[in-house]
């Protein structure tokens, strides 16, 4: 075996034993608590009517594993009304009925079991950066990769992003070597892969467009001479994608009408959407389109327009210290400038500075390498048609992880910093790669909730940015631990970011009281005093304590952490009295503090 098969190896290993870790540590975040159940009710009754928003690939696989546990499950809640959404209070159910301790259990096989999802995606960052740009340039593309802690952190999830990501660049490379040299065994090859990764995430609709976009790039001179650049072959990539992509959800409605669907979604539904209060509807059914078979899923198409939906009502969304009910279009722009290591933009910047630089020789060098101007527009076009089309969705901004499908195919670009005749540029490459790969590892395994330098690190990114870029209730295990060894810490008042009630995971707690009640602003005196900032101990959800219920809890210090996402508090009287009084609230004695945590 040779020294470079055992780097990659080594690297791909350290990848797995990461992954393997968090997967173990970390407790479920919230999609995973609807997203499991869901992957064991295709297995158990051939269904895909849960959790439609997402294809179905990467949760039935997850669920495989756990379904050699015997599960207990309980479907009496899923509906086919089109605006349900059943999965959340199957999996709150999924949990009970199975307990906290072994549906944590349950998780942690069904993450293990996607891991290999982003080893592929390591391995073809190598693959595609080597054939590119030189071996020195794959093994930047692999350890960006396999150390981001972006990667990371949702690679140790069920949750289908990372593993869009991985087969994303798996199909668009296979994608990219049938238009160096076409031929019908690569075609179909790349077909398969097509429809594979459509079933990981909706988002990747968007090679249907991109794909032909490429194409006729690529082979422009030759379709301007008259020859056919392989069209058939492409025609029959695109037919293969789609016929992998109705086999994954067993054909089920394929080829419906579209005019008897129930949309619900403006978009879709018009006038009678639920977002301008109507019961469901479809724009098309009183035109000759609703005539129109639809060539996709049932519950692929019902996915598209639940989702649309979300978009369309709004939801609170937070940027740098302001909430609104709808997102911003340079959020994602935001996101990374925060949540990607600064060693990895600094590459970023050199690859840019190269790439601007570029002399006629260097070009003719690259000629003779094979790598060609049209290389970099195949490989940059998919990440670019991904982050507009995700940005341009305003209807709310919360997951960075939306844009993960991009991340492969900036890594295999700028891996370019690190091709030969360029020593000095290599000597820095090296020194910011060694900087990107310190900097997620000094948060590690609390990758989730990484900031990079500019934001201040974990510790103050949740001034940016929440939710599920930094608290998405995977903490609740440390607070366990963390409570375990603090047996002083009680009675606990506890407001968490999760679908799991943390009694099934053995933590006694109960609710904070919030700043106001929601009867009106008139309180009687004994109201007040049970409002707002009370002594004892708190163990508050980073994302919560930026609500209106609980910002109170932003004049404290916490005194620990569970992970970063979980702030613990120890008031004492006076410090609660201090606070309580900038907020008008009436200062609490001793005496009925006493007795109000007695009882």
């Amino acid at each position: 075996m040779t020294r470079r098969r055992i780097v990659v190896i080594g690297v791909l290993l350290a990848h797995v034993g990461l992954l393997a870790w968090i997967d173990y540590r970390n407790s479920p975040v919230k999609d995973e608590v609807g997203h499991l159940p869901a992957g064991v009710r295709i297995w158990q009754t051939g269904r895909f009517d849960l959790y439609p928003v997402n294809p179905p690939l990467v949760r039935a696989i997850a669920a495989l594993p756990v379904l050699f546990c015997s599960p207990k499950t309980d479907w009496q809640y899923c509906t086919r009304e089109p605006s349900s959404r059943p999965e959340w209070i199957t999996g709150q159910v999924f949990i009970q009925r199975n307990g906290g301790a072994r549906a944590c259990r349950f998780i942690t096989l069904a993450r293990w079991a996607c891991i290999p999802f982003s080893v592929l995606g390591g391995y073809f960052c190598y693959r595609w950066a080597t054939e590119l740009y030189g071996e020195w340039s794959g093994a930047v593309a692999l350890v960006l990769w396999c150390f981001s802690p972006n990667v990371l952190a949702w690679g140790a999830t069920i949750c289908p992003d990372a593993a869009a990501a991985a087969l994303g660049v798996t199909a668009h490379y296979a994608f990219w070597r049938w238009l160096r040299a076409p031929d019908w065994t690569k075609a179909v090859i790349v077909g398969v892969l097509l429809g594979l990764v459509q079933l990981t995430k909706m988002t990747w609709i968007i090679l249907f467009a991109v794909w032909p976009l490429i194409w006729l790039l690529w082979n422009w001179s030759s379709i301007v001479r008259g020859k056919s650049g392989h069209v058939a072959q492409l025609a029959v990539i695109l037919a293969l994608g789609l016929d992998v992509l109705n086999l994954g959800y067993l054909c089920e409605g394929t080829f419906r009408m579209l005019g008897d669907y129930r949309f619900v979604s403006r978009t879709l539904a018009g006038p009678d959407s639920l977002v301008d209060h109507g019961h469901g509807g479809n724009r098309f059914s009183a035109t000759w389109l609703g005539l129109l078979p639809v060539p996709f899923p049932e519950a692929y198409v019902a996915g598209i327009d639940l989702q649309e939906l979300d978009f369309e009502a709004g939801k609170p969304s937070f940027l740098c210290g302001e909430w609104r009910n709808h997102g911003w279009w340079y959020y994602y722009l935001v996101c990374a400038a925060l949540k990607v290591p600064l060693g990895t933009w600094l590459l970023g910047l050199l690859a840019v500075g190269i790439t601007i630089s570029s002399r006629m020789n260097d070009m003719q060098q690259a000629e003779r390498r094979g790598t060609t101007w049209r290389d970099e527009v195949a490989l940059l076009l998919p990440a670019a048609a991904v982050f507009i089309f995700v940005s341009s969705e305003t209807g709310f901004s919360r997951y960075f992880r939306y844009v993960l499908p991009c991340f492969p195919f900036v890594y295999v670009w700028i891996s370019k910093v690190a091709r030969p005749g360029h020593r000095k540029l290599q000597l820095l490459a090296a020194g910011a790669l060694a900087w990107s790969v310190i900097g997620s590892l000094s948060v590690y395994p609390h990758s989730i909730s990484y900031f990079n330098e500019l934001a201040g690190g974990p510790t103050g990114g949740h001034r940016y940015l929440l939710d599920a870029n930094i608290d998405w209730g995977q903490d609740l295990l440390y607070l366990k631990r963390w409570l375990d060894e603090h047996p002083e810490a009680k009675p606990l008042y506890l407001a968490h970011q999760s679908f799991v009630d943390p009694a099934t995971l053995g933590i006694e707690s109960r609710n904070p009281p919030p700043r106001s009640s929601n009867r009106g602003t008139q309180h009687s005196d004994a109201e007040m005093e049970r409002l707002g900032p009370q002594p004892g101990w708190y163990a508050m959800s980073v994302d919560r304590i930026h609500s209106p219920e609980y910002s109170y809890f932003l004049n404290f210090e916490p005194v620990a952490m569970a992970g970063y996402s979980i702030y613990i508090y120890h008031i004492a009287l006076g410090d609660a009295n201090k606070v309580r009084r900038k907020l008008g609230l009436p200062a609490l004695k001793a005496e009925s503090t006493r007795m109000k945590i007695a009882r």
